[in-house]
């Protein structure tokens, strides 16, 4: 039997990553070997599934198996850093590039230099940061934020998603440049409901390992247990697998899993798309946005929008007048002095010899 699994972590505990993968079923066999065919070059690889069906097992393995296997090979999840912070955490940041950058930091891209950088939940990036990242992955360099100097780059990059990108494509809401450039091998990893001959070799997997972490000896599944392990639609792929196995282990008798044993959610997920099939990109949304306006409200628009506009600008440059303006195409003169009129900087009196400090706690001599 061919198994991958993940180290075990404390931060498994609470993951809804897959630990391990076997490949019995012959749709699994299948994709085990273009794996292998593809793992050895430098191509960039997509994976698309759904949650918990083995991504990152899969990122892992053909990293194993190719020419930088000694090489780092870093996992990150776009989908867990806040928007204002993604390509500070991907393409590094120098001091003072935001508020609370105190010093210099590589971002994901340098750290996994010479190796594979495993960017997971590919479709939540901004559309904004995949901008910058096709050009990271086009040119071979980053550029640190606050920084005008590149850094050159040798890295792999394998993404998942589990989202079809076409759709997002198609909504707007992912660049199909950078889908290109990400699927040169393109590899869908089936849910375990579609590839049943997976099933139990990895419930008596989930059975040997939770046994001796337990302090058990062998446990043998019955023949109706079996049963009906294969008849469950298992929504939440492997790693469900895993859970309802360290559970029956903790009530089975006898040191026999029973079908009573085996508690299976009842909970029904309706699989749909999760984008709306209408085109709804930023710029539809933004004249949308201003129909609403002009609907509810007369005169002065034009202030109040431009007051909006720099009020988010400035909020998302981590209230830095350098960035709101180079965000805005503005001078920093133009910003600070509506940051001024809009309240967002105060304007205080000093004595002499005082210095001025920080785009919050502005201070000008009268």
């Amino acid at each position: 039997m061919s198994l991958l699994t993940l180290a075990p972590s404390p931060a498994l505990a609470t993951s809804i990553r897959a630990t391990a993968q076997v490949f019995e079923d012959p749709r699994s066999q299948a994709l085990l070997a273009h794996v292998q065919r593809v793992a050895p070059s430098d191509a960039s690889v997509l994976i698309i599934g759904e949650t918990g069906t083995g991504k990152e097992l899969m990122a892992r393995h053909i990293h194993a198996l190719s020419e930088r296997r000694d090489q780092p090979f870093v996992a990150v999840n776009c989908g867990a850093f806040a928007q204002s912070l993604v390509e500070a955490e991907l393409f590094g940041h120098e001091k003072g590039a935001f508020t609370g950058a105190t010093q210099a930091k590589a971002g994901w891209f340098e750290a996994a230099n010479g190796g594979t950088l495993f960017l997971d939940e590919i479709g939540d990036l901004p559309m904004a940061t995949q901008v910058k990242l096709l050009r990271v992955l086009q040119e071979r360099e980053v550029v640190r934020l606050g920084s005008r100097k590149s850094i050159a780059i040798d890295v792999r990059v394998l993404a998942a998603t589990n989202v079809q990108l076409e759709q997002a494509i198609n909504a707007g809401h992912f660049r199909e440049d950078l889908y290109y450039r990400l699927s040169v091998v393109n590899l869908p990893l089936a849910p375990l409901r579609e590839r049943p001959g997976d099933i139990l070799p990895l419930a008596r997997h989930f059975i040997e390992r939770y046994s001796q972490r337990l302090g058990y000896g062998a446990v043998a599944l019955s023949v109706e247990a079996e049963a009906r392990l294969k008849d469950y639609g298992w929504p939440g792929n492997i790693r469900e697998l895993e859970n309802v196995i360290h559970h029956t282990l903790l009530v089975c008798r006898d040191k026999l899993i029973r079908p009573d044993d085996l508690h299976l959610s009842q909970l029904r997920i309706e699989r749909s798309d999760p984008l709306p099939a209408v085109d709804e990109s930023a710029e539809t949304l933004l004249t949308r946005a201003f129909e609403q306006l002009f609907e509810e409200q007369a005169g002065a628009l034009h202030e109040k929008v431009e007051d909006s506009l720099l009020r988010a600008a400035y909020r998302f440059s981590h209230g830095n007048q350098v960035h709101t303006a180079n965000l805005l195409g503005l001078s920093r003169n133009i910003i600070r002095s509506h940051l001024i009129r809009i309240g967002e900087l105060r304007v205080n009196k000093r004595r002499p010899g005082e210095h001025l400090q920080g785009d919050r706690a502005l201070q000008l001599s009268v």
